[in-house]
């Protein structure tokens, strides 16, 4: 670092919890309410954003471990400042909220380098592509079947977007029987021309989810997510030898080694991993290379405007999750958020510098419970 070099002197962590907007639920959780922690980092009088989803506490690592760390380095040495966090970590628990800490600090640096380069993120990292494709997540298991209709055919009548996924799985896999329903209930409302999706989040068994797929066999279902536990590798290769659709999983990655043991393993058709999890852009580049270096495609998990620059320089990425929670808190938060308008958005487009957002404070000062730095 040189005397003229820019220096964060600032990194300030907020916690905004934003209520849904109707009860929701996988095949394993229930929430009412999702908390993003958000990080502004400061140098030369610019500031960068970056968050992540996930507990309050959060804010109190990027205050309490992650700052001593950052401050005073050069705002343009991202991949450093990341080593660096990585290894002060190493006994505080790394995995978990401490791995979103690090990557809403990492994400926030890489908008800040940006911001102080005057260019759109994708540029300063290459792009590769000028639109990323999306798909129209949510179809919780807690919404009745009008509800479900609603949300599918908004995006795929209303906004066009050709690719949707649902939650299955239900009650820990309980309730077999509305799984299925529910699917068959997606198809008739999507049409035969849409992708559809479904994600048990680990909710079923390896030898329930073959029967699973096969009850839904007749309904062109292209990607089964988490059909069991992500940890379990050999269940997840023996699924994937028995099954139609592609088996994916990746979102609880923590780091490049848990992300490179799955790509490597056979375990998936699609790599996800989850930019706001893994260590950010500069971790979530890396696992683009070896999913790429292994013949597997990479898909973004939730949180689309924190992956969008990211994911239009990797090659090889196949989609970004339009997760409706995520998007709903990004486009109450945020000015600058992206139109999925015929399947793809296009990160950059408008020349705005870094990830293109900015807060609103006055929307957000609705949701912030506290901040910390």
């Amino acid at each position: 670092m040189t005397a003229t070099d820019p220096a964060v002197d600032r990194l300030r962590a907020r916690v905004f919890t934003v209520p849904t907007d109707a009860p929701e639920a996988d095949g394993t959780l229930t929430w009412d309410s999702t908390t993003l922690v958000l990080v502004e980092a400061q140098a030369a009088g610019v500031t960068g954003l970056g968050w992540t989803y996930g507990a309050p506490a959060t804010a109190g690592v990027v205050r309490d471990q992650l700052a001593p760390v950052v401050l005073g380095r050069c705002a343009l040495d991202v991949p450093e400042a990341n080593e660096a966090m990585r290894r002060s970590v190493r006994n505080a628990g790394a995995p978990g909220l401490v791995a979103g800490a690090v990557s809403a600090v990492d994400i926030a640096l890489w908008d800040l380098k940006a911001r102080l380069l005057g260019l759109p993120l994708v540029r300063l990292l290459g792009a590769a592509r000028a639109e990323v494709e999306v798909y129209g997540s949510g179809g919780f298991t807690s919404y009745d079947l009008a509800t479900t209709e609603r949300q599918l055919a908004g995006w795929v009548h209303g906004q066009g977007i050709p690719r949707v996924k649902i939650k299955i799985g239900e009650s820990w896999g309980g309730r077999e029987a509305r799984d299925l329903a529910r699917i068959r209930h997606a198809r008739r409302t999507v049409g035969a021309d849409c992708e559809l999706y479904v994600d048990a989040n680990g909710g079923y068994t390896r030898k329930q989810a073959v029967r699973i797929a096969a009850g839904f066999a007749d309904q062109d279902v292209r990607w089964f997510e988490e059909p069991v536990s992500s940890d379990d590798l050999d269940g997840l290769r023996e699924i994937r030898a028995a099954v139609l659709p592609d088996v994916t999983a990746g979102e609880y990655g923590y780091d490049l080694q848990y992300l490179t043991r799955m790509a490597a393993s056979g375990a998936v058709d699609c790599l996800q991993a989850d930019v706001t999890r893994c260590g950010g852009v500069t971790v979530w580049m890396r696992v683009a290379a070896v999913a790429a270096g292994l013949g597997l495609q990479l898909s973004g998990h939730c949180a689309p405007h924190a992956h969008a620059h990211a994911a239009a320089a990797a090659p090889g990425v196949r989609h970004l999750e339009w997760f409706h929670d995520h998007v709903r808190i990004e486009n109450a938060l945020f000015h600058g958020t992206l139109d999925p308008a015929g399947g793809s958005i296009r990160p950059g487009q408008d020349g705005a510098p870094g990830l293109g957002l900015t807060l609103d404070e006055q929307r957000a000062a609705a949701y912030e419970t506290s901040a910390a730095g």
